[in-house]
């Protein structure tokens, strides 16, 4: 039996791997060169602690606030777009609080099945990515965002997932060469990182061994279906046919879905990261800075900090206002952290693929029985990537999946 993954980011490569396992032969078909797309420039983190969706409530005020502002972290570009004006009222239905009650289980569910997925693939001797359990920090400065975040931890530890909140002096201990300028801050202790750069190298590598078949620059023009059935790609003049199909093209998956009449609800949301070699004073505990919304991971002899949510039809440029934004919140929260505003060379950005809900979609498109589909994992691609394959991997084969998939189902925009 064939299947053809296309897409050679995380869910792509972690589609092919469960595929693989499990007695398909496996294509991976991807429009570049599969060296460069989000998961290589992502935090690197793996997230139970990421139980409430982006469309929550609140998010729309102070996104209205936020975008009169070049630096901030959320912005939605105003623009007569079908796609993004459709895009943004299901997103407003969607950020209320009985969504977020909803989505928490599922989310914490995929989270931690993920987490065993990691652990099982760090075991293997063919990967060495840095996987580590030393959770993530909340940090905060206001007292407003102490309570919300209190609150957060409430619900975190009566879903039982491992936080605490800490004061300051408890978070120094933790960080002692980092001077810090904060209130304090939540440990998820539950949550994890790795390198994902070693990772994608790594799966790449593992693949070819496995006889799994890489196709680079090769960009899908043509769906060919027939009936409930979809029988081959089409990639310039060349037709690539399979038994099964898995659609994992991150933020470009609404335009190669509609090549099979498929409509997929999707938003490019882009973010900038930027990765610093050897620096002076590092961080122990990979942190997150919550009236910023910026992210900083320590990876081995490495720092990578990066932020920024910009909703917006996929495009290339690098706004260094963002980028100053990102650079001025680090400054105000470690002071003696070597985060100076990077030249616009050394600053990495990609297009996280953000569904209206902010749940991912994994499952079959109700059209097609043999058409899976992994995406809109937003910020959570890297962390979800292991469990995604793996249930889709499952679905191939008929089989029970591991967990409940019905909060991520394909066909909840019908």
């Amino acid at each position: 039996m064939k299947a053809i993954v296309i897409g050679g980011g995380i869910i792509g490569l972690c589609s092919a791997y469960y595929l693989q396992e499990s007695g398909w032969e496996v294509t991976v078909i991807d429009k570049g060169d599969f060296s460069n797309n989000c998961s290589y420039g992502n935090m690197g983190m793996i997230v139970p602690s990421h139980f409430v969706p982006l469309a929550a409530p609140g998010i729309i005020s102070q996104g209205i606030r936020w975008m009169f502002n070049s630096k901030s972290p959320f912005y939605v570009k105003p623009a007569l777009n079908k796609q993004l004006i459709s895009w943004g009222l299901k997103f407003m239905k969607s950020a209320n609080a009985q969504h977020v009650a909803a989505s928490a289980l599922p989310l914490r569910d995929i989270n931690l099945f993920s987490r065993s997925l990691y652990t099982d693939l760090a075991q293997k001797e063919a990967f060495h990515f840095g996987l580590e359990r030393k959770g993530i920090i909340m940090y905060y400065k206001t007292s407003a965002v102490a309570e919300e975040e209190a609150h957060l931890a409430k619900q975190a530890n009566d879903m039982g997932l491992d936080a605490v909140v800490l004061d300051k002096a408890a978070l120094q201990a933790l960080e002692p060469q980092v001077q810090m300028d904060v209130l304090g801050g939540v440990h998820y202790r539950c949550d994890g990182h790795l390198y994902p750069n070693d990772l994608m190298r790594q799966l790449i590598a593992y693949l070819q061994q496995q006889q799994v078949q890489f196709l680079p620059d090769k960009e899908i023009t043509g769906i060919k279906t027939n009936g409930q059935k979809v029988t081959a790609v089409v990639t310039g003049n060349e037709t690539h046919a399979a038994d099964m199909f898995v659609l994992a093209t991150g933020s470009w998956t609404p335009a190669v879905a509609r090549l099979a009449g498929v409509s997929v609800p999707m938003m490019p949301g882009k973010g900038y990261s930027v990765t610093l070699e050897y620096p002076a004073v590092n961080l122990n505990i990979p942190a997150i800075l919550c009236e910023a919304r910026v992210a900083l991971t320590p990876m081995g002899n490495r720092l990578r900090y990066g932020g920024t949510m910009e909703v917006a039809p996929v495009n290339e440029t690098v706004n260094m206002n963002r980028v100053a934004g990102i650079v001025d919140s680090i400054q105000r929260y470690f002071t003696n952290l070597p985060v100076n505003m990077p030249d616009k060379t050394a600053v990495w950005s990609g297009c996280r693929p953000c569904s209206p809900d902010g749940l991912p979609y994994i499952g079959y498109v109700p059209q097609f029985s043999n058409l899976l589909l992994g995406g809109g994992h937003a910020m959570m691609g890297l962390s979800l990537g292991p469990a995604t394959g793996k249930l889709l991997a499952e679905l191939a084969n008929n089989g029970k999946t591991s967990i409940d998939i019905t909060a991520f189902s394909p066909a909840r925009y019908r």
